[in-house]
């Protein structure tokens, strides 16, 4: 079998290369702020779901003997699943990747970044970095495709029937029953009169949200702020977000904001759900796993967040990036508790196929290293269609009009780059 290659740069055209502004061209790119990962050339389409089998073909898939140990960037595969675990996904397998990692802290706060080159299909490295600025040069030297001119909205669903006859009924639902918690979204499409520009969209999520974690895979584009899953050899992270808050132009107005959310009985309670099942799941792969003791505020363009970081050392041996997924997904966060009522309150009350809406998002290598995403704050573009979703966890607690605000400031952040590629 022929096995791949990598280069470590130092200098040179590559290094200096903006990534993201290759990545928006190519339309295949992860953005974290571990790793940026860019996909060019001829793409492998490659069948994976969420069933021990296809996970185990996905993985062997990725690997070659020719690959040297310590080498953790070899054989990189895109990959997006739905949010319903029996669905199928897509693992794109691109001939050329080109990254970046970032590793720790040199002294003075300057960030230590290492690029590197990895081709599929070649064992001499000698050749790498040449084919690589091939393949850059040629997708840089064009502009990105015109925005649309005009886009009309539609919704799936009226925003007050949502309120009242989604939120409304599983409250109630909630009060009578042991379900403790359901995640709900609505969804709306925006129609342009001519295509969407992937790459725009690329550009305006990762000026406006700096730290979440941006990808485009197959069409699929979002700026997740909640990491799903991370594995680096032995160690499992994940950084689970429940609780939300709108943020506000007014200094005084948003620090009130965030003081209500971090004292809200109802979001901690709903946040503390997510963290005690991440806890719960991820224990008997595990020599330990903990949690930070209070969740912290992260804070987006648009909203604030409850966030609590989570992390582990996993047992020998140590399953893989995707394996991990297959564990946590779908979390209480974008699918309730219990789990299984949750999911049939999903299907019985939201209306639509959230397809890769809420599914994890990410990439893994041959070692099985890699992140996933929990696939929020997304759109799918498919010409002059773009699919936009957001949800919310209902609990007890909850608020019909506070859960429909909270749907129309999320969906501000996926709007808002659409719109704005289309100025």
């Amino acid at each position: 079998m022929v096995g791949s290659s990598t280069v470590h740069l130092d200098d040179g055209y590559l290094f200096d290369l903006d990534l993201l502004a290759l990545g928006a061209r190519s339309e295949l790119l992860w953005r974290s702020p571990q790793i940026t990962l860019v996909g060019l050339g001829d793409i492998e389409r490659v069948p994976v779901d969420l069933t021990a089998d296809s996970i185990a073909a996905a993985g062997r898939h990725l690997a070659n003997d020719e690959q040297p140990a310590g080498v953790g960037e070899k054989g990189v595969g895109f990959i997006t699943l739905p949010f319903d675990r029996s669905g199928a996904g897509i693992m794109l397998v691109p001939q050329i990747v080109i990254g970046q990692r970032r590793h720790n802290e040199q002294p003075g706060g300057t960030p230590d970044t290492r690029r590197f080159v990895t081709i599929r299909d070649s064992t001499d490295s000698s050749d790498l970095v040449a084919r690589a600025v091939r393949e850059a040069k040629a997708l840089m030297v064009h502009d990105l495709a015109p925005a649309p001119e005009s886009t009309r909205l539609r919704l799936e669903r009226p925003a007050v029937q949502w309120r009242d006859e989604v939120v409304a009924i599983a409250i109630e639902r909630i009060a009578a029953t042991d379900l403790e918690k359901v995640v709900l979204a609505r969804q709306l499409v925006l129609e342009a009169s001519n295509p969407f520009s992937i790459g725009r969209v690329i550009e305006n999520l990762v000026a406006r949200f700096p730290v979440a974690q941006v990808f485009a895979v197959d069409g699929f584009v979002g700026a997740s702020p909640e990491q799903l899953v991370s594995r680096t050899e032995r160690t499992v992270r994940a950084n689970p977000l429940a609780g939300t808050a709108r943020r506000s132009a007014d200094v005084e107005v948003d620090a009130a904001n965030i003081d209500a959310l971090r004292g809200s009985v109802k979001d901690l309670r709903e946040h503390r759900i997510t963290i005690d099942w991440f806890l719960s799941e991820l224990l008997p792969l595990c020599s330990y796993v903990d949690a930070e003791p209070e969740p912290s505020v992260l804070t987006l363009a648009n909203v604030h967040h409850l966030g609590t970081l989570v992390e582990g050392l996993l047992s020998e041996p140590a399953p893989s990036a995707l394996d991990l997924v297959r564990v946590v997904h779908p979390t209480p966060a974008l699918g309730g508790a219990p789990q299984r009522l949750a999911l049939d309150t999903i299907t019985e009350l939201e209306g639509f196929d959230r397809a890769r809406y809420g599914g994890p998002t990410g990439w893994m290598d041959a070692q099985g290293n890699g992140e996933f995403a929990v696939a929020v704050r997304t759109a799918q573009i498919d010409g002059v269609s773009a699919t936009v979703a957001a949800g919310v966890g209902v609990v007890a607690q909850s608020d019909p009009a506070a859960e429909l605000e909270e749907t129309q400031a999320k969906f501000q952040a996926m709007l808002g780059a659409l719109l704005r590629a289309a100025d």
